[in-house]
């Protein structure tokens, strides 16, 4: 565990930031880790549940009717 402490939080890979950019860029790195975890979309309810399968077109007589009776409408 003596390993993840001695671990600087920010490493500079590359350019010469002055103070004011350093801060900067922790303040935005801090806000980040420290915002909460966005919302989970609503769980997606099963076709099976879905309430609007039952509203449904009238389905029409004569050749090929039973065929599309099969269709969602």
């Amino acid at each position: 565990m003596s390993g993840e402490a001695e671990r600087p939080l920010l490493r500079l890979v590359r350019g010469t930031p002055d103070d004011h950019e350093l801060a900067a860029l922790t303040a935005v790195v801090a806000g980040l880790a420290s915002a909460a975890p966005a919302a989970d979309a609503p769980a997606r309810r099963s076709a099976w549940a879905d309430r609007s399968r039952l509203v449904r077109r009238p389905v029409q007589h004569g050749p090929g009717a039973w065929r599309a009776s099969g269709f969602p409408g």
